[in-house]
C-alpha cells in the first residue's frame, strides 16, 4: 500500500479547487504494470480516480460533519475499470469493437485516424471522398442475405477507403471530412518536450461562481450524492462516466437525449449503471416543457456537446445560471474552450492522434510506421473520473458559499496533462487479475459482466445501485 502523498494526485486535486494538504488522505494499492504505455497512463489512471475518491469523502464530511474518510484505490480497480468496455458482456456476447471504416489509414504523405462508429458519421465520411457505398452501409443487411453479405459490404467500402485515402494528403482529408460533418484528424508528430516535468500544467479546468443558492445545504446523507438530482445531457465514455459515478455515490441521474441521435447500446449498457434514461425533443414545445421542469429542482447539469452546440436550445451555462440559481454545470469538449478547433467534433482516439500520443505509443519495430494508441481510451476515463469530481467538489464548496460553479473540461486539456504534467511512479511486485475486480448482474438487456467501480473511500459502496435500463425508455421526470 503506497501512502505518501502522490504528485500527480495532488495536480489534480488542486486543478478542482482541493486543498492540496487532504491527498494525504488518498493511499494507493499496486497491481503491477497495469495499462502498460510509453506514456504515464497508469499515473494517470489511478490519480483522477483518486481524486474522484477523495472528493466523495469530503463531500460527505461536509454533510455529515467528523473527518474525511480515509481513501484507498485499488490500481487493479482503476485498470480493469478503464477498459470497462472490454470486460462487457451481455448474455455472453462481447461488445463490438470500432467499426470498419475508423482507424488508421495511409494517406500520400501520412496517416490519418478516422472515427465513423456512427451510422451519420460514417456517411459523412464517404460522401467527402466521393465513395460510392453502394447503395448500402456497413451493418445493414437485407432480408435473407446474413452476414457474409455485411462483411462483403464492409470489406468493399474498407478497400475504398484505402485507395482514396492512399492519393490524398492527410491534412488535405482531415479538412474535407471535417468540412462534410465527419470526423478524420491528420496523425500529428510526436511533440517535443512530451516527457513529465516539474511544471504544473493548466488542467481543462475551469471554475466560475455563476449564481446564488436558491435553497439550503445539502443535509446529512449515507451516501455524498444522496439526494443530488443530475441532469445527464452527455454521450460517448467520457460525461456517461462522470455521471455513472455520480449515481454511485447516490445522485439522481437523468439522462436525456434527442430522439433523433442514435446511441450505441454496448457503450449505454456500459456508461448506464444506476442512471435512468428519457428522450426530450427540444425542438418541440412539449419537450422544451418537460426539460424545463426537470431544471427547476436541477442540482447539477452535465453536458459533453460541442461549446455553443446547446445554446439555441437555452442550455448555454449562463442561461442556466440565471434559471436555476446555485445550479452546477460540468461542460466537456473534445478540442478545448478556445482557439479553431473549439466547436469541431472529436473523440478520444481522435485527440490521441491529432496531440501527437499516437506518434509516441507507435511501435518502433513496426516498419509501417503505423501510430499506435494508449491501451485504454485513457482521456475518456481520465476526464469523466475527473468531471465527477468537479461536481463533488463544487457541491462541497456550495454547502459553505451557497454558489453554483461552472466547470470546464476537455480531451484535449487532459492530453496536454498526460503529455507533460503527469510524473511516473515505480511500479511494484503486486499482482493483477481483472476477474477478481468484475460482477454479474441481470438487466433488462440480458445477463451482464461488468466492471466494479473503482472509486473508493472507508464506506463506499462496492457496486452499481442498479443495471442500466433500456435506453430512452424512462419517463422524464425525477425519482
Amino acid at each position: 500500500m503506497v501512502s505518501e502523498p502522490d504528485v500527480t494526485t495532488t495536480r489534480a486535486w488542486t486543478a478542482i479547487g482541493g486543498s492540496p494538504d487532504l491527498t494525504e488522505k488518498v493511499s494507493y494499492r499496486g497491481a503491477g504494470q497495469v495499462l502498460p504505455a510509453v506514456l504515464p497512463v497508469r499515473e494517470l489512471a489511478r490519480a483522477t480516480v483518486g481524486a474522484c475518491s477523495l472528493a466523495a469523502a469530503e463531500l460527505l464530511a461536509a454533510r455529515n460533519g467528523g473527518p474525511i474518510p480515509d481513501v484507498r484505490v485499488d490500481e487493479g480497480a482503476v485498470a480493469t475499470a478503464f477498459v470497462s468496455e472490454r470486460h462487457l458482456l451481455v448474455d455472453g456476447r462481447a461488445p463490438t469493437p470500432f467499426a470498419p471504416l475508423s482507424g488508421f489509414w495511409r494517406t500520400a504523405d501520412g496517416w490519418v485516424r478516422t472515427h465513423a462508429n456512427y451510422p451519420h458519421h460514417r456517411a459523412r465520411l464517404l460522401a467527402a471522398l466521393d465513395i460510392d457505398a453502394g447503395g448500402s452501409r456497413v451493418g445493414a443487411v437485407s432480408a435473407g442475405e446474413g452476414a457474409g453479405a455485411e462483411d462483403d459490404r464492409g470489406a468493399m467500402l474498407v478497400g475504398r477507403l484505402t485507395e482514396r485515402l492512399a492519393r490524398l494528403n492527410a491534412r488535405e482529408v482531415q479538412e474535407r471530412v471535417y468540412a462534410a460533418g465527419g470526423l478524420a484528424v491528420a496523425v500529428a508528430p510526436a511533440p517535443v518536450g512530451r516527457s513529465a516535468s516539474g511544471r504544473e500544467p493548466a488542467l481543462p479546468l475551469a471554475v466560475t461562481e455563476v449564481g446564488e443558492l436558491g435553497g439550503g445545504p445539502l443535509p446529512s446523507a449515507p451516501l455524498p450524492a444522496a439526494g443530488v438530482r443530475v441532469l445527464d445531457l452527455t454521450r460517448v465514455i467520457a460525461g456517461p462516466i462522470a455521471t455513472r459515478t455520480l449515481a454511485l455515490l447516490g445522485a439522481d441521474v437523468l439522462r436525456v437525449d434527442s430522439p433523433g441521435l442514435p446511441e450505441d447500446p454496448d457503450s449505454h449498457i456500459d456508461t448506464g449503471f444506476g442512471k435512468r434514461s428519457t428522450l426530450v425533443d427540444l425542438e418541440s414545445d412539449e419537450g422544451r416543457r418537460a426539460f424545463a421542469r426537470l431544471l427547476d429542482s436541477a442540482d447539477v447539469v452535465v453536458t459533453g456537446y460541442r461549446p455553443g452546440a446547446l445554446d439555441r436550445h437555452g442550455l448555454a451555462p449562463e442561461a442556466l445560471a440565471a434559471r436555476r440559481p446555485g445550479l452546477v454545470v460540468a461542460q466537456l469538449c473534445a478540442w478545448g474552450w478556445s482557439g479553431p478547433w473549439s466547436g469541431r467534433r472529436g473523440f478520444d482516439s481522435l485527440v490521441q492522434a491529432a496531440r501527437g500520443i499516437a506518434a509516441i505509443e507507435a511501435d518502433p519495430a513496426d516498419p509501417t510506421g503505423r501510430p499506435g494508441a494508449l491501451p485504454a481510451q485513457a482521456l475518456d476515463h481520465g476526464t469523466g473520473y475527473l468531471m465527477a469530481a468537479g461536481a463533488l467538489r463544487a457541491l462541497t464548496d456550495r454547502q459553505a458559499d451557497g454558489r453554483g460553479r461552472l466547470l470546464r473540461f476537455s480531451l484535449a486539456g487532459t492530453a496536454a496533462w498526460l503529455l507533460r504534467g503527469v510524473n511516473g511512479v515505480p511500479v511494484g511486485n503486486d499482482s493483477y487479475d481483472a476477474a477478481e475486480r468484475l460482477a454479474e448482474t441481470p438487466s433488462p438487456y440480458g445477463l451482464l459482466r461488468y466492471a466494479l467501480p473503482p472509486v473508493h473511500y472507508e464506506g463506499a459502496p462496492r457496486t452499481w445501485a442498479a443495471p442500466p435500463t433500456l435506453w430512452g425508455t424512462d419517463t422524464a421526470d425525477w425519482a
